[in-house]
């Protein structure tokens, strides 16, 4: 389960089908609450995996991935 982007899809996607079979407010609120926080762990394992491909493909020597760039840049 760690880290598995389509496990956290799957149980957004299941919380969304609670939410809208919800007949109370409170209960409608709280899948939705719970939706987000599926969707939010999904987007941060998509993109750990992005940035741990990089890495693994990275070329030795010192040089790493700087966050939000496609570029390498040596190492401090």
């Amino acid at each position: 389960m760690a880290d598995n982007p389509e496990f956290y899809r799957a149980r957004a996607d299941e919380e969304r089908r609670n939410g809208d079979a919800a007949l109370l407010d409170n209960v409608r609120d709280r899948c939705r609450r719970a939706e987000k926080a599926w969707d939010e762990m999904a987007s941060r394992a998509e993109r750990t995996q992005v940035l741990r491909a990089a890495r693994e493909a990275a070329p030795p020597g010192g040089e790493r991935m700087m966050i939000g760039t496609p570029s390498m840049v040596a190492a401090e």
